[in-house]
């Protein structure tokens, strides 16, 4: 694909639902949200294909300040895990449960985990780090955290709706602020421990389950032309996720961790690294 193309293929995506959510649930608030969300995903995505450094960056400010001040703070909606797991169970498809329908659970069959690279605001802070290339390989075996994160988040909101909590929204509330406080936490000292600003996300986020399984089916792929390849290793060095950039099959290892942050691209010096 081009430089201009999947920019524009993504603002396209972005319009069919965001003009889709509008006329289906009848409030224009998701016309405006995700033609926002795209305009910048998209501009930031043609940024990064030219080269400049700062566009991922201008990304996350822009979607993930957004949804962790606007939508979560000021609005009060947990846009976190738990806020769709809350949504589910009240059988309401608004907030938390559009937006991981869209950006982590269908949305991944089209950008991977583009939400990774672009618009998690956990990502946003962890990734101005010192750490930006993994200094200590990966340690296998330890990402069974994440599904044990992913559990604790459902039976927390499970437990609320069988103690029949009161306020229930309100400590929805109180818990999307102390979990962004623990995410940031937790990724901060992982960071530093592990000498990896990615850490939090290969061991401990609870979101990948839902987004690893569909990025293997992702449109958006990077790929390597072998016949220009020269095997220098630039792609895997530079890689936040430890991809193996050289191998193209859907099954290469850490495969379905590519962020698609484009860095690999950036590094090849026969530019045969490509989306």
């Amino acid at each position: 694909m081009g430089k201009y193309t999947i920019p524009i293929f993504i603002f396209v995506i972005f319009i069919l639902i965001s003009v889709g959510l509008w006329l289906w649930l009848d409030n224009i608030f998701y016309f405006l949200n995700f033609l926002y969300i795209g305009g910048i995903v998209s501009l930031g995505v043609f940024l990064q294909t030219t080269g400049y450094r700062h566009a991922r960056r201008f990304v996350q400010l822009g979607v993930g300040m957004y949804m962790l001040v606007y939508l979560g703070l000021i609005c009060r909606e947990n846009m976190q895990l738990e806020g769709f797991w809350y949504y589910l169970f009240t059988g309401v498809f608004q907030a938390a449960v559009i937006h991981y329908a869209v950006a982590k659970i269908f949305g991944p069959l089209l950008f991977g985990r583009g939400w990774c690279g672009y618009a998690c605001w956990t990502a946003a802070l962890l990734d101005l780090q010192p750490y930006k290339t993994p200094i200590n390989p990966r340690i296998k075996g330890l990402s069974f955290i994440r599904y044990l994160v992913f559990l604790l988040s459902f039976l927390f909101v499970a437990s609320l709706f069988l103690l029949k909590v009161n306020d229930i929204e309100t400590v929805m509330f109180w818990s999307f602020i102390a979990g962004n406080i623990i995410y940031y936490a937790v990724g901060i000292a992982m960071t530093f421990l592990l000498k990896d600003n990615r850490a939090f996300c290969k061991y401990i986020c609870p979101v990948t389950v839902f987004l690893k399984p569909a990025s293997y089916y992702s449109l958006l792929r990077i790929k390597t032309d072998s016949r220009r390849c020269i095997a220098c290793g630039k792609c895997r060095e530079v890689c936040p996720m430890d991809v193996d950039i050289l191998e193209n099959k859907r099954s290469r290892e850490n495969g379905t961790e590519c962020i698609l942050c484009l860095e690999c691209m950036k590094a090849c010096p026969k530019g045969a690294v490509y989306l």
